[in-house]
């Protein structure tokens, strides 16, 4: 399997998720999201296509935050 290079949208796409992650989840959890998804965005290579990293980013990025948790 050849490693893809992530064009900048799924990269952007990577942080957002990883800054939101934070807020969804706070604690140890969320920091472990986001410095996971850092970690994927900054090695900038798609491995195992649209898989468990990109369901993960989905998730992130279309779940609501709720007041309690953006306070």
């Amino acid at each position: 399997m050849v490693p893809v290079p992530m064009d900048h949208h799924d990269k952007m796409r990577l942080r957002a998720a990883a800054f939101r992650a934070t807020r969804l989840y706070p604690g140890p959890v969320g920091e472990l999201l986001s410095r996971e998804l850092l970690t994927w965005e900054e090695f900038g290579y798609r491995l195992g296509g649209s898989q468990l990293v990109m369901r993960l980013v989905d998730h992130v990025l279309q779940s609501p935050i709720t007041q309690t948790e953006a306070a």
